[in-house]
């Protein structure tokens, strides 16, 4: 029995540039992996996944699936809502009635500061790595000229 062919079945088009909020999400997972010090083979391995699949997420190339998003907040210890929001990268810890006050961990971590965030996202903005190079490359610069010199 012959399988006539008609009209195909509306689906998503195949698009030349990623959709913004595939995007969004994907520099989120990378800003939240690179605070957690993660590999992007690491994060695969906690997923299951390959490294690649890790790259085509934090592109945008590929979309992120409800459970796979789950997953990811858990891994990176974040909720959900983090890929799509501007929440902290670095959540602050837990505070119990010894320890710190919230406050005094926050500003005494740099990775915590807001503008240690904005730094990170604006380097990631950066489309080009030689560019992006560059930029690591003068702050380097700066803070060895500030060594030298005692400022």
């Amino acid at each position: 029995m012959a399988r006539t062919t008609g009209p195909r079945r509306p689906g998503r088009q195949k698009r030349d540039k990623p959709d913004p909020t595939d995007v969004r999400v994907g520099s989120r997972v990378r800003l939240r992996r690179n605070m957690l010090r993660l590999s992007q083979e690491k994060l695969g391995e906690l997923l299951g996944v390959t490294f690649q699949q890790i790259q085509k997420y934090e592109r945008g190339a590929n979309r992120i699936g409800a459970s796979r998003l789950h997953e990811l907040g858990r891994v990176l210890d974040v909720p959900v809502s983090f890929f799509f929001d501007d929440t902290d990268p670095v959540r602050a810890p837990a505070s119990d009635g010894f320890s710190e006050a919230p406050g005094a961990v926050f500003d005494s971590d740099p990775l915590h500061r807001q503008e240690t965030i904005e730094l990170v996202e604006a380097y990631y903005r950066v489309k080009d790595p030689a560019v992006r190079r560059r930029f690591l490359d003068l702050a380097k610069a700066i803070v060895e000229q500030q060594k030298r010199t005692g400022g």
